[in-house]
């Protein structure tokens, strides 16, 4: 037993360690905010946000704004109700010490406070606590102005540093006859890997939040620069202004948008539903899903419900106006949502959320109220739109005989694998490794650095395909053109995941997919022209963190002397003065035109090696931004495209 002890290491009550108040956050912050990255950095941002929604949304208040501060924090000033202030009679604390001390604390369990929310666990305020340097709070109620500050700081009782640690008590300071909360908190740098709050992420957050709410005003200041920049965000057609500017840069079907909604209550819950939703002359869908405000990324029961009762809908119309016969084949879900733009957004009094980043909706009373609100309201819909009805109804009627077009091709290049005369061959310089987590597939611009790239990697795990050039615009493409693409054929069998519905997480090869262009307008474009395939097509890729972009760089400095040889790279004009100074005098500079003037030496320490590269990953922080933009710059609509670089022709 002794021996066996030995082997597996002692395991016993000693081992064991007890975490104390708000410290298992600072411990495994991914469990609760995703990631300390950027994303994890806003979601803090959101945390704090959603509760001053939360008030509005439930008829408290009508103003939320958002100071982005010099030192690096941020503020959050709402005119709601404000936290309670008084002393809980079992705990002996203020309510702004419980909320933002103590994890699974708030006033949203029950719906006695608040009818619907976005915060539920009770754990939003605590985490930023717990994640942050310090945290200022005050309450306007009562006449009152209330104010406590936590820091990261010595606990007397526990003897130790302490994330949250109360260092004041919470006491009046002044009178006032406003009511709400102000929240000031400055992430701790020691937890995340950036601390600069994107205004652009934010814009688009408090846009959104401004299209689903309308009415309120909502105000972003940023004073982090010489010149303060103030936005306003105010919406009186609500999701109406919002499938509006989601489409600015779309062709669509229709003019009216279609817009219902509906209110229910099932095993005792009350749900209420809006949906507006616009056909386009896209080729592919896009709907973006709400719950209580919080945008659901992955989805849910909601988004599902309203997908299937569309479809029934139309399906049994189709056969009322005689479009579909009996033996003929029907058209599915996906083949009528073609080219569709849609908002499905529910305020729902007790949403069961998977994981507290609340990406995905598991209600199942969620399904079946929008799958009946759906149902019903197409159908009416339907009823008084028989000519509009059946455009989209043949449409998809063509989507679905393309569709099958399309599984033809799919299973002619799946016997080409079979047979090993898959486009792959000999275009790819493959890799040994096999197993994915480990592999990196990079897609080179021309055949010149292409070539410098397959002599500098390291075979073991980076495989290299050339790109030829420009790949096509695949935005303004019909799917079976783009399918049919013979470069896009060689990316899709050597990345092995399919495309569109048929994308398979566990069929991926690679663990990075790296976009290697020139740093010019022709290189910008071939990695907007790829972005935009895989942001349409392969779009989990992005969103699971697998896209990133190579940044070669613009400048090589070097000097030879009795030392020795420096060799330095600029990637920016700005950064090329820095290293010029840090190279000293008789430094000597090659400007790289492309990457096919670069040696394989040269390539592998700038673009290809893992210890010394730059890497730029490709997120999806906001799909509803993400969706204008690629429509935007690679749609058909010209007007937008050119007001948007006449405004930032000097970027």
């Amino acid at each position: 037993m002794e021996d066996i002890n030995k082997v597996r290491g002692s395991y016993d009550v000693t081992d064991l360690t007890s975490l104390e108040k708000l410290e298992p956050v600072r411990v495994r912050p991914g469990m609760y905010i995703g990631s300390t990255g950027s994303k994890g950095l806003h979601h803090c941002l959101w945390e704090v946000l959603d509760n001053s929604i939360d008030e509005i949304s439930n008829g408290y208040g009508d103003r939320v704004t958002i100071i982005l501060n010099k030192d690096k924090s941020v503020t959050i000033i709402d005119n709601g109700r404000g936290i309670p202030t008084g002393i809980h009679p079992v705990k002996k604390k203020s309510g702004v010490e419980m909320v933002y001390t103590e994890l699974h604390t708030g006033g949203k369990f029950d719906n006695k406070n608040y009818k619907t929310s976005g915060g539920l666990h009770g754990v939003g305020a605590a985490v930023v606590n717990a994640l942050s340097e310090w945290v200022e709070v005050e309450v306007y109620q009562n006449g009152e102005i209330h104010k406590q500050r936590f820091e990261y700081a010595y606990d007397k009782q526990l003897k130790k540093m302490m994330p949250g640690t109360p260092v004041t008590a919470l006491k009046a300071v002044g009178k006032t006859t406003e009511t709400g909360t102000k929240v000031t908190f400055k992430p701790d740098k020691m937890i995340f890997s950036t601390t600069d709050f994107k205004f652009e992420i934010i814009d688009e957050r408090l846009q959104e939040l401004a299209f689903q709410n309308k009415g309120i005003k909502l105000i972003l200041i940023d004073d982090r620069f010489e010149d303060e920049v103030q936005k306003e965000y105010h919406s009186e057609r609500g999701l109406l202004d919002f499938i509006d500017y989601i489409n600015e840069s779309k062709t669509v079907l229709h003019s009216q948008p279609i817009i219902f909604d509906g209110e229910r209550e099932i095993n005792g819950l009350s749900i209420y539903g809006e949906v507006c939703m616009q056909f386009t002359d896209s080729t592919s869908e896009y709907i973006l899903s709400y719950v209580n405000n919080i945008p659901t990324r992955d989805s849910g029961t909601h988004e599902s419900g309203f997908k299937t009762g569309m479809t029934r809908a139309f399906k049994e119309w189709a056969k009322k106006l005689n479009l579909i016969k009996e033996k003929d084949k029907e058209f599915e879900g996906d083949d009528l949502r073609e080219g569709l733009t849609a908002i499905v957004r529910i305020k729902i009094s007790n949403p069961v959320f998977e994981g507290q980043t609340k990406n995905k909706l598991g209600n199942n009373e969620a399904y079946t109220v929008m799958n009946d609100l759906a149902y019903t309201k197409f159908s009416e819909w339907i009823e008084d739109n028989k000519e509009t009805a059946s455009m989209f109804i043949n449409n998809a009627l063509d989507a679905a005989a393309r569709r099958e077009k399309i599984k033809k091709i799919n299973e002619a290049e799946k016997k080409k694998v079979g047979r090993g005369t898959a486009p792959l061959a000999g275009k790819i310089a493959v890799c040994t490794l096999k197993e994915p987590e480990l592999c990196e597939f990079i897609v080179v611009e021309g055949d010149s650095a292409g070539g410098s790239a397959k002599q500098a990697r390291d075979r073991r795990f980076q495989a290299i395909m050339p790109s030829k050039g420009k790949i096509m615009n695949t935005e303004k493409q019909k799917l079976e053109n783009v399918l049919s693409s013979e470069e896009l054929k060689i990316f899709n069998t050597a990345i092995g995941t399919g495309v569109l519905d048929n994308y398979k997480e566990q069929e991926l090869k690679y663990n990075k997919i790296i976009i290697m262009s020139d740093a010019d307008v022709d290189g910008y474009h071939i990695r907007t022209l790829w972005m935009t395939y895989i942001y349409r097509y392969m779009r989990p890729l992005i969103a699971n963190g697998h896209l990133f972009i190579a940044l070669p760089p613009l400048y090589k400095v070097y000097k030879k002397d009795k030392k020795g040889e420096v060799i330095k790279y600029a990637y920016s004009d700005d950064e090329l003065e820095a290293v010029k100074k840090e190279v000293g005098k008789g430094a000597l500079i090659q400007r790289y035109k492309g990457l096919g003037e670069m040696n394989a030496d040269q390539l592998w320490d700038t673009a290809l090696n893992p210890a010394t590269r730059t890497l730029q990953q490709v997120t999806i922080e906001d799909a509803a931004k993400s969706e204008k933009m690629v429509s935007l710059l690679m749609g058909d609509v010209v007007e937008p495209r050119k007001n948007y670089m006449y405004k930032y022709a000097e970027f």
